[in-house]
């Protein structure tokens, strides 16, 4: 099991922000209010890995200021995902028609091919 990252490791943006975690899940801070949706992750050096930013009713994102790339999942209004998009650079908008939530993580090194 990975270690959980320390208060201090966590962004002051998303410190005051709802938190949803699960045993050996993600830390998942909610942007619910328009500041912290307008904001998300953008600006930021990075993000600890087992955090992630939950945008709700939200079908659209943009990279726009982002400093690392990030890994999405949209996911529909009972929770499932509906697509996941790896590595998604700076200065970039992502769609997915239908979505009702987004999940933004850091993106994770993509695994070589066999």
């Amino acid at each position: 099991m990975a270690p959980r990252s320390l208060p201090s490791m966590v962004p002051k943006r998303l410190r005051g922000l709802e938190e949803l975690s699960w045993p050996d899940g993600p830390r998942v801070f909610v942007a619910r209010t328009l500041r912290s949706r307008l904001l998300g992750l953008a600006f930021l050096t990075g993000l600890p890995r087992d955090c992630g930013l939950l945008l709700p009713r939200c079908s659209t994102v943009h990279t726009f200021g982002m400093r690392f790339a990030l890994d999405l999942v949209f996911v529909d209004a009972g929770g499932d995902p509906v697509k996941t998009v790896r590595d998604v650079g700076p200065w970039r908008i992502v769609r997915r028609r239908g979505a009702a939530a987004v999940l933004e993580r850091a993106a994770r090194p993509t695994p070589p091919a066999c």
